[in-house]
């Protein structure tokens, strides 16, 4: 089977859903299959080799300084007339915010529709899938002329995203998803496709597939240290904030450190410069790193630290590579409707801390620490309790919603 992968890259060049959708490629290509990437990139950070994949790749850097500036779109944060400013220094990114936002024809989706079909007649895909979010990538595969099926996997929901008010909202997904012949969507969005849902109408379209994140993790030689605590992740004002984890570490005390690696810290000012002036060198924030050092960074880890998302329709698709690494992993529960609950359940490894007084919190973290920290249980028992997060099983239910 001849396929095209369209993948976004421009925002975030070390995200998730980018790096998922290329090893779903991968490992269709080492099934046999013909495997295409399309990535759209910043034009600063070249996109990885997809192993056994043919690439192509597409500059918006443009799009990028936009987004970068108006750091997008996000609540909280600088205030729109320092993010307007910051546009207007970037000539690149004002054309293309003229053209989002006034002429309402982003390139990022023309020139991509515009290489779909290209490729295409080169040589016809049996199908193409377009991986969501950010949605670009989706909108120029909804228009484009082309031959074989249209899919699109929703990584996370369009309409339903609390992070942001999506255009057009349900019905301009109903619009997008009518463009497609099958939608690859997470367990938790499911309900939207339910009787009475809002997209119930698209439900024969919907097809559950797990996230292809659990994989051996690489040898990095990094020494574990039991007291290190790590989180990487991308902070949300409203999804995923981190007051409550700052708040028990400083209740936690003794020589336990945390360290923070993503983006996000924007909307966070005060609660970071407070947390920075109590905790002293036991708190590391990082900012955005690179997946390697990431991956250096949970290797050296004792534990794992997850934050809870606050919209019970999203699930963080780090938990189940925190899983693969075989560590410990803290959650801090956003609560009884959190999403990651009943995964953490399986996991043996696995603290969940509800909401409450950090000094209560604390006390019902520290023994667990003393007992687990440093402890690192083999692949083989993550595979096991998470099989159709592998990345072999992941390909198996793709190709099961193409009838292949």
């Amino acid at each position: 089977m001849r396929l095209l992968f369209v993948l976004d890259a421009v925002e975030a060049p070390a995200a998730a859903n980018p790096r998922l959708g290329r090893r779903l490629a991968g490992a269709l290509a080492a099934a046999g299959h013909d495997v295409t990437v399309l990535e759209l990139w910043d034009g600063r950070t070249p996109p990885p080799a997809v192993p056994g994949c043919a690439q192509q790749a597409l500059a918006f850097a443009g799009e990028a300084a936009m987004e970068k500036a108006l750091e997008g779109g996000a609540a909280g944060g600088s205030p729109l007339p320092l993010r307007l400013l910051r546009l207007a220094a970037h000539p690149a990114a004002v054309e293309a915010a003229v053209r989002q936002f006034v002429l309402r024809r982003p390139r990022r989706v023309t020139g991509t529709r515009r290489a779909i079909e290209r490729l295409d007649t080169e040589t016809p895909f049996d199908a193409v899938c377009a991986v969501a979010a950010p949605y670009r990538a989706a909108f120029a595969l909804e228009g484009a002329d082309i031959r074989g099926k249209k899919l699109l996997w929703q990584m996370d929901p369009y309409a339903a995203n609390e992070t942001y008010a999506a255009p057009g909202g349900y019905d301009r997904e109903r619009q997008l998803l009518g463009a497609m012949d099958r939608v690859y969507i997470t367990q938790q969005a499911a309900a939207d496709f339910a009787p009475g849902g809002p997209l119930a109408a698209l439900a024969p379209r919907a097809q559950v597939l797990a996230f292809p994140s659990l994989v051996p993790p690489a040898e990095t030689g990094s020494a574990v240290q039991p007291q290190s605590c790590v989180f990487c992740g991308t902070l949300y004002r409203k999804l995923r904030e981190p007051d409550a984890l700052l708040a028990l570490f400083a209740a936690l005390g003794g020589g336990w450190t945390l360290t923070m690696a993503g983006g996000g810290w924007e909307a966070f000012a005060p609660a970071r410069a407070q947390a920075e002036a109590a905790l002293g060198p036991r708190l590391q924030i990082l900012g955005p790193v690179p997946p390697a050092r990431a991956a250096a960074l949970e290797a050296q880890a004792g534990v794992l630290v997850s934050i809870g998302n606050a919209a019970a329709n999203q699930v963080p698709s780090k938990l189940f590579e925190y899983a693969a690494a075989g560590k410990p992993v803290l959650h801090l529960s956003a609560g009884e409707n959190d999403a990651a609950l009943p995964y953490l359940a399986r996991w043996p490894l696995a603290l969940c801390v509800p909401p409450g007084e950090p000094a209560r919190q604390a006390a019902l973290v520290r023994p667990w620490l003393e007992q687990t920290a440093g402890k690192v249980l083999p692949f083989a028992q993550a595979a096991a309790c998470f099989p159709e997060f592998t990345p072999e099983a992941v390909a198996q239910d793709f190709l099961r919603g193409l009838g292949g």
